[in-house]
């Protein structure tokens, strides 16, 4: 069963609040949300959702990590990121920017001759806002077959882009989400710094930001404690996938793994400036109109470099969100930084899904809603 579903991971990352509501209201319509979500059918067994208002964090919880073993979900727990792992790529790639190491108009075929001349002309730029045009190598069915045959050992990261060597690329200049990209900035990264993108991830974000939990595995382990991903089969129930499909085969564009309170302390440190300055972030808020992450964030989707715009009845946010296999994840911030909110489901859940598992993701992205209303309450 698991192996057969496997392919839902491929198929299927200063405001100024105008909510009324206040702080206390807005809590407890997210607590409501929470609750609704895990008890609904076909929601998740757990839910987890931080709320900082400043200095002040707080923490809502529904459901259990663990069905085997029930215990409340902590902010400690560890979980797949997924694509929200791509504004990590981008924090590094913009890092290195500020630093003079890289340029945004610095091209593929500069940094990487070694991929396909007809990608060459693309730039960081574009491969960060996801109109570089590469086509999407989880979209290949030799790769969907790949992780059929293979889903505990990945290939290594330059062989994920085989799968779609000998394609064009699809309208450069086009939004065009691909997985693709983030993996090209991972491989720039490792020749502009003569390391591993582990090594540049550590030096440019994880250390500077202090989130000595969050790595970037190869293998299907995960840390303990840990809060359990699942997948519910045909049959029903809850089937633990947690552990079944390699983070090496996402890698840069999907493989970190971390924490609830290290992932909200990324996404403040990211948005708010932190790691590189106001001439980059800038450049890094050009938006891409109808560029929606995948899934759909709350509000209005628009695509930067490496970070999307949220902009909803209650303000205007900036974040990424992800989905994986057993996961699906949702981090964002004012623009400054000082108000921030995570969401974690330990359910996968899109908006190409259908029926009742569709019913959940809209509740999961109306949770999503009432959890930046609440982070950016007065």
């Amino acid at each position: 069963m698991v192996i057969r579903r496997l392919l839902s991971v491929f198929l299927l990352a200063a405001a100024t609040p105008t909510f009324a509501a206040s702080a206390s209201r807005a809590d407890a319509a997210l607590d409501r949300a929470l609750q609704n979500l895990v008890s609904m059918p076909g929601g998740p067994p757990g839910v987890i959702a931080l709320v900082q208002r400043g200095d002040a964090v707080d923490v809502h919880t529904a459901g259990v990590a663990d069905v085997s073993a029930p215990r409340p979900i902590d902010a400690t727990d560890h979980m797949r990121i997924a694509s929200v792992a791509k504004a990590f790529s981008g924090a590094v790639a913009l890092s290195l920017v500020q630093q003079g190491i890289l340029g945004l108009d610095d091209t593929i075929g500069e940094r990487r001759p070694d991929l396909p001349v007809a990608w060459h002309g693309a730039t960081l730029r574009q491969l960060l806002n996801h109109t570089s045009g590469v086509p999407d190598f989880i979209l290949s069915e030799a790769a969907q077959n790949a992780v059929r045959a293979s889903p505990g050992t990945p290939l290594p990261p330059r062989a994920l882009l085989d799968f779609v060597k000998d394609l064009p690329l699809s309208r450069p200049g086009k939004y065009n989400y691909s997985n693709s990209d983030n993996i090209i900035v991972g491989l720039i990264v490792e020749t502009v710094t003569n390391g591993t993108y582990q090594e540049a991830l550590a030096a440019q974000v994880t250390t500077p930001l202090g989130l000595p939990q969050t790595t970037l595995p190869v293998g299907t382990a995960m840390p303990l404690p840990f809060f359990h991903g699942y997948d519910i089969p045909d049959d029903g129930g809850f089937e633990d996938v947690s552990e079944v499909l390699a983070a090496g085969w996402a890698w840069a564009s999907g493989g970190v793994v971390s924490t609830p309170a290290e992932l909200n302390r990324f996404i403040r440190g990211y948005v708010g400036g932190a790691l590189f300055g106001a001439d980059v972030q800038t450049e890094q808020r050009r938006f891409v109109r109808g560029g929606g992450s995948e899934p759909r964030g709350p509000g209005r989707n628009a695509a930067g470099l490496a970070l999307f715009r949220y902009q909803t009845r209650c303000g205007t946010v900036y974040g990424h969100t992800g989905n994986t296999y057993g996961y699906t994840q949702f981090a964002a911030a004012s623009s400054d930084g000082t108000r921030s909110v995570t969401v974690s489901i330990d359910l996968q859940r899109t908006q190409d899904n259908e029926g009742a598992e569709n019913k959940v993701y809209r509740a999961l992205r109306k949770t999503e809603l009432l959890a930046v209303c609440a982070a950016l309450a007065r």
